[in-house]
């Protein structure tokens, strides 16, 4: 049986840690179960949460310190694809010069 990594977004977590704040009547084990999540996860989140004062980094969510930064990421990947498509153009060029 394989596993998959299910990627949550950040207020999926944060959603999750208020899920537990408002059923005190309920262990972590049954909020964890009832959220379809494991124990360790729910326990990692809430740490993250109490280290960054209320927030929860999410992976993949383009944790970008300001608007400037994300922008140069997504200026920098389409730099990449953009010389990628010029790579692959060139190959077909001297393929097809040849003949």
């Amino acid at each position: 049986m394989s596993r998959k990594n299910k990627q949550h977004d950040k207020q999926f977590k944060l959603d999750a840690i208020q899920y537990v704040k408002e059923h005190p009547d309920l262990t972590q084990a049954e909020c964890c179960k009832n959220l379809g999540i494991g124990l360790s996860t729910l326990s990692r989140w809430q740490q993250q949460y109490k280290d960054n004062e209320g927030d929860v980094p999410a992976r993949g969510s383009g944790n970008y310190a300001t608007d400037e930064q994300k922008e140069i990421a997504h200026l920098k990947r389409e730099l990449r694809d953009t010389q990628d498509a010029l790579d692959v153009l060139k190959k077909a060029i001297s393929i097809l010069g040849k003949n």
